[in-house]
Formats: C-alpha cells, sequence, structure tokens
C-alpha cells in the first residue's frame, strides 16, 4: 500500500522530522538538570556553595526547551494526522469503489458485515498504524538510542545496566507479540460476525418483530458479542502481564543505576547530578522499550487489517466489460442462444438448460413458471449480474460479454423483485433512473408507473422524505416507485421482475396499458406469477426446471400447453384470474 502513502510523502517527512525536534529537546532536560544539581545547588565547582542565579537561568532555558518540543510535538501530531487520514481516505474510497464492480457471487462470498468491516474498522486500524510509524516509532527508537548515546556519554558504568536490562526486556516483548499476532485476525474476524448479525437485524427488524423472535436474535447477538468480547479479552489480558513484569525490570534497573552510581560517586568518579540524569535517561529507554510493545501491538492489528483490505484490493471483478465500443444498427433485441447456467459453489447444478429464446425489438415476452424454475435467474443474465456456465446471451444482436458493462447496463433498465429504496425523497428515488431528467420527465414516470396518485397524497409531494429500506411506504408503493425509476432510465429494454406483485390487478392493468401507449417501442420482459398480469403479452415464455416448455400467446397456450392449462385452473379456482 506504500502507493497510497507516495502522493502525502511531503506530511510523511515533516511528522518524523518535527519529532526528532521534540526527542531532542526531551533528551537535553536530564542533562540541565543534572548541572542545576551539582551546580546550581550543590556547587560542587564553587566550594560547595550554590548558585540560584544558574538554577534560575537554566530552568528558564529547560522550560523555552519544552515549549519548543512542545510546539514540535504538535506539528509532529499534525503532519502524522494528514498523512494517515488522507491515506486512509484514499483507501476506503478506492475499496468502496472496488466493492461496487465486484460481482454478486464476491460478494455474498465476503459477506456484507465483513466489508463494512474492513471498509471501516480495518482501515481506522491500518491508518492508526500508518501514525504510530512515522510518529510513534520514530519518537521511540530516537528516545531509546538518544538515551543510551547520552547515559553513556555520562559514564560508560551506566551501560551495564543497560545491557543486561535490555535482552530481559526483548525476550519478554518477543514472546508476547508471537502470542498475540494471531488473535489479531480472528479478533477481526469476529467483528465481520457482529456486524453481520446487527445488519442482519436492522435489515430485518419487520420479520423479527412479526415472529416475536427479538429474544432469540438477542441471544444470538450475544453470543457473536461474547465470542468477540473473549478473544479481545485474551489479548488484553496477554498485554498485561507484560506491563508489570517490564515494571519490575524497570525498577531494578533504577536501583542499579542507584547502586552504581552511589560507589561512582564516593569514588569522586561522577557527580550526583550525573547519577539523577542516568536514572532518567534509564526511564526514558525503558519506557520506549514498553511503549515499542503497544507500537508493535498496533502493527499487528494494522498488518492484519491492511492483509484484509488487501483482500478487497486485489479483487479482480469476475464480471469485466470489454472496452471498445459496440454498435449495432439493431435496437431493443434479446436472445439467449442454447444457454446453460449454474451459480457458483452449486457443484455443477444447472439452473438453465438450453435455453433457446428471442424477443424481437418493442416485443412484450412474459415469462411465468413455477418458484424455483430459473425465472429471475433468466433476466439476470441480460445485464451481466452473472455470466452463462454455456452458450451466448445476445442483446442487440451482440454477445453481451462483447460490450461495455456501462454500455450495456444503460440499454436495460430493471426493476427487481425487492424494491430497494434509499434514504431520500421520493422524486430523488426515482431519478436514480437519470440523474439529469427534469421534473416534467420524473412525473412522467411516475404517472406511467401509476405512482402519482398516492405521491399528490403526500403533504410534500416528491419532496417526501423515505424512511431506511422504505420502511414509511406500503409494499405496493415501493415497488410503483422502483417501477418509476425503471421507466425514467428510458432503455431499450425494460424488465419487470415480478415488480408488480404487490400491485392490484386494477392498477397493473393500468400500467401496462400506459407502458403500452407511451413506450411502445421499448422491449418489455415480464416476469409474474399471475396468468392475469401476463395474458395480454406478444408471447408467454412458459420455464419448466429451468428449460422453456413452451412459448406463445396466451390463446395458443391455453389450447397446447399442459403446464400453462394447469396454472391457469388453479388460478382460476382461487380467483387469480377473475379479470378473464
Amino acid at each position: 500500500m506504500f502507493k497510497y502513502l507516495k502522493k502525502y510523502w511531503i506530511f510523511a517527512i515533516l511528522a518524523p522530522l518535527f519529532m526528532f525536534g521534540e526527542v531532542f529537546m526531551d533528551l537535553l532536560q536530564p542533562r540541565l538538570m543534572s548541572i542545576i544539581v551539582d551546580e546550581g545547588v550543590l556547587g560542587l565547582s564553587n566550594n560547595n556553595v550554590g548558585d540560584i542565579s544558574l538554577v534560575i537561568s537554566t530552568g528558564l532555558k529547560m522550560i523555552i526547551f519544552v515549549a519548543i518540543g512542545g510546539f514540535c510535538g504538535v506539528m509532529s501530531g499534525v503532519f502524522a494526522n494528514l498523512c494517515s487520514q488522507n491515506f486512509g481516505n484514499d483507501i476506503r474510497k478506492d475499496a468502496f469503489s472496488k466493492i461496487m464492480s465486484l460481482s454478486f457471487e464476491q460478494t455474498d462470498k465476503f459477506s456484507t458485515g465483513s466489508l463494512i468491516t474492513r471498509v471501516t474498522n480495518d482501515i481506522t486500524q491500518l491508518q492508526n498504524f500508518v501514525t504510530q510509524c512515522i510518529r510513534g516509532f520514530v519518537r521511540t527508537f530516537l528516545l531509546f538510542a538518544g538515551g543510551i548515546v547520552s547515559m553513556l556519554m555520562l559514564d560508560l558504568s551506566f551501560g551495564v545496566v543497560v545491557a543486561c536490562a535490555l535482552p530481559v526486556i526483548f525476550v519478554m516483548v518477543v514472546f508476547f507479540i508471537s502470542k498475540a499476532n494471531p488473535l489479531f485476525d480472528l479478533l477481526q474476524k469476529k467483528l465481520d460476525n457482529v456486524n453481520n448479525v446487527i445488519q442482519e437485524n436492522v435489515t430485518g427488524s419487520r420479520v423479527v418483530k412479526a415472529y416475536v423472535r427479538e429474544e432469540h436474535e438477542k441471544e444470538r447477538f450475544g453470543r457473536a458479542n461474547g465470542e468477540l468480547i473473549d478473544t479481545q479479552l485474551k489479548v488484553l489480558i496477554l498485554f498485561s502481564y507484560m506491563t508489570p513484569l517490564m515494571n519490575i525490570v524497570l525498577n531494578v534497573s533504577v536501583v542499579a543505576i542507584i547502586k552504581i552510581g552511589a560507589i561512582e560517586v564516593l569514588s569522586g568518579d561522577v557527580t550526583p547530578g550525573s547519577v539523577m540524569a542516568a536514572i532518567t535517561y534509564l526511564s526514558q529507554i525503558l519506557n520506549a522499550v514498553m511503549r515499542m510493545t503497544m507500537i508493535f501491538q498496533t502493527a499487528s492489528r494494522g498488518m492484519a487489517s491492511a492483509k484484509r483490505i488487501q483482500e478487497i484490493l486485489d479483487c479482480t471483478p469476475a464480471i469485466m466489460g470489454k472496452s471498445k465500443n459496440t454498435e449495432s444498427t439493431v435496437k431493443g433485441k434479446v436472445e439467449f442462444r442454447n444457454v446453460s447456467f449454474s451459480y457458483p459453489d452449486s457443484n455443477g447444478e444447472l439452473v438453465l438448460k438450453n435455453i433457446n429464446l428471442c424477443v424481437n425489438p418493442g416485443e412484450t415476452l412474459a415469462i411465468l413458471g413455477s418458484t424455483g424454475c430459473g425465472k429471475s435467474s433468466l433476466v439476470n443474465l441480460i445485464p451481466r449480474f452473472y455470466d452463462v456456465t454455456d452458450g451466448q446471451v445476445l442483446v442487440d444482436d451482440v454477445d453481451v460479454r462483447e460490450y461495455d458493462l456501462h454500455d450495456l447496463r444503460n440499454k436495460v433498465a430493471i426493476a427487481l423483485q425487492k424494491s430497494e429504496i434509499f434514504s431520500t425523497t421520493i422524486g430523488e428515488n426515482i431519478r436514480w433512473g437519470d440523474r439529469n431528467a427534469d421534473e416534467n420527465a420524473v412525473k412522467k414516470a411516475a404517472m406511467t408507473a401509476q405512482a402519482m396518485e398516492f405521491i399528490q397524497k403526500k403533504e410534500d409531494g416528491m419532496d417526501t422524505p423515505i424512511a431506511e429500506k422504505g420502511m414509511s411506504l406500503s409494499g405496493g408503493q415501493k415497488q410503483r416507485i422502483a417501477i418509476s425509476r425503471a421507466i425514467l432510465k428510458n432503455s431499450e429494454i425494460l424488465i419487470f421482475d415480478d415488480t408488480t406483485s404487490a400491485l392490484d390487478l386494477k392498477t397493473e392493468a393500468a400500467l401496462y396499458d400506459a407502458l403500452e401507449k407511451e413506450y411502445k417501442d421499448t422491449t418489455r420482459i415480464i416476469i409474474a406469477q399471475r396468468i392475469a398480469s401476463v395474458k395480454h403479452a406478444d408471447r408467454i415464455a412458459v420455464l419448466e426446471n429451468g428449460q422453456i416448455a413452451a412459448c406463445d400467446s396466451h390463446e395458443n397456450l391455453l389450447k397446447n400447453c399442459e403446464i400453462y392449462q394447469d396454472i391457469y385452473q388453479s388460478q382460476l379456482k382461487s380467483g387469480g384470474d377473475s379479470n378473464e
């Protein structure tokens, strides 16, 4: 991910440079304090007579250096955050863009909860990692190295303590980090599970309430959250052992410095101020090492998150279009040639088998069949939501795999079984079909879809806000908005995937009459469960077990197709075709 940092190289350089200034000011403080003790208080070079003016002047220098160090620290933090936040922003946008380009099968493989975690929490962990690298790590390393050099400059005998303490601390750091590393990836996966449960329950809240399953879902969330907490506790408990152990090493080292310093002071080799400075430098060194463990912890989480983000960024879309422009004199033709299809990870079980079907420009084709016979799977192949397993799907006599995806999908407007409604106004939801459409075009589409009837009754009309997932609308209202959106797109091919199931027969008939009148040149493919919804289509394709059992007009199918006759009779008895 280095390419994302290259854009902000100036911030990545300025942050450690300012941090160097802060650390340098920190390293000066113990030496100045030793001057105050030795000369200002004890007066070792002035017959043991202290010098209050030296104390004041040196103290003022310390204050000035602290102010300079503080300024450098603030600027280092500013530049480090500018770098990490912009870095994270770029990755988040690219990750989201890549998610939008993934096929349905790839999205399902990751799961919604996992994708949310990766674009939010994982990128945040990576931002923290970058901040630590260009700020925390630099500070820690400079304090560590600078403290050792400064201590040795006071007296080489102090180096013995450092030489004994560092290997012990190093062994502890390696041990605890090696134990914690595998837990970080597991921690993110547990967070995925929590997000999945939340997403499913928020989306399906009506079903949960309708079946009075709140307690069950609370228990399910509790299990997922409990597993997350257990994993977090393992990490925290692991590091809670490390901190006291390192404090013991730190305190033992301080005692050793005091002991060695006392011997050296008695022999006249060092001064009391130097001993105090050595203790401060030792504290800086060992605290730097302790901070390094926290940096390693952040780095471990950051690397685990980086791996998960990289999986998205490296993911090549399973469905990719050609970059060339594809021109055709035919407009609105759809053809299936020997098409067979099976879903990924279905062990090769075919949903569609050897489909041959041609829909001519301007024709209305209805698709009828039992649940699970492959109706939606068939139309999903037209805009390339999935690719065929065998055979060809052609739009305007060109194989859909030869199109640029943007160009292909501009030719097709589809209203799906589940009406996806966004948390904005009614008008904005319809304008998804054409962002540049004027108010008259939006109203025309809504009138064709029989949506103006309820829109006009709203106090704010088209500007009426809609609750999340369209919760403030009925099923029929949501479907009519989705149909309006598809109509507004004004594409060559219009697909209704059981989109009128929530409409009454009168409203549905008015919709199809309006479509025939206003958009008679548009090719229409209609999936429906009711014969009353499709009997006026030019042709009706009857699907059975993934194959076309028959394809003809309503009248001819009633005479010649036993499957169609059975469906007709069953719906006639239940009143489903009462308009006949």
